[in-house]
């Protein structure tokens, strides 16, 4: 028989693909965070339907794996509103600190799953958010490069 005719496999057949890990910490998400999972929920719906359509079968694997993480997700998210009078940095509250070098950064304590340290977003549980919440305009924190102090909360 011809090389032409034998299925050549794409490396994904009989294995299954390992599940998304969960954390083991509370789900929590500002308003924000659940309009992002709602809306990545819809976008794999969609993707599934093309990927049937087409007959993908490891694209048909990914995406329902990835359903299934982010449906979990949305299922287990506790809504957390940012605090009315933001006196002490919490969970939702945007911090301004002055650094050592005298740069003044800014970061949102928010949920996991919408951390994006680049733009200024950090997990709650990261040691960075730990070592913030609780704090007030004027105290210190010690970092790993000196210490700062928080300016502001909001």
């Amino acid at each position: 028989m011809s090389r032409a005719f034998v299925k050549e496999s794409d490396g994904t057949e009989g294995q299954e693909l390992p599940e998304l890990l969960v954390s083991p910490h509370r789900n929590l998400v500002t308003p924000r965070g659940l309009q992002q999972i709602e809306a990545t929920v819809a976008q794999l719906q969609a993707e599934l339907s093309q990927a049937r359509s087409e007959d993908d079968r490891p694209g048909i694997a990914r995406i329902q794996r990835d359903l299934r993480y982010w449906t979990g997700r949305l299922r287990t998210a506790e809504v957390v509103n940012s605090p009315d009078v933001p006196d002490t940095v919490r969970f939702g509250s945007t911090v301004m600190l002055a650094m050592p070098d005298g740069e003044r950064v800014e970061y949102q304590i928010v949920g996991e799953d919408e951390a994006d340290p680049a733009d200024g977003k950090i997990s709650y549980v990261s040691p960075i958010a730990r070592l913030l919440i609780g704090t007030a305009v004027g105290d210190v924190v010690a970092l790993v490069d000196g210490v700062a102090e928080v300016m502001g909360v909001r």
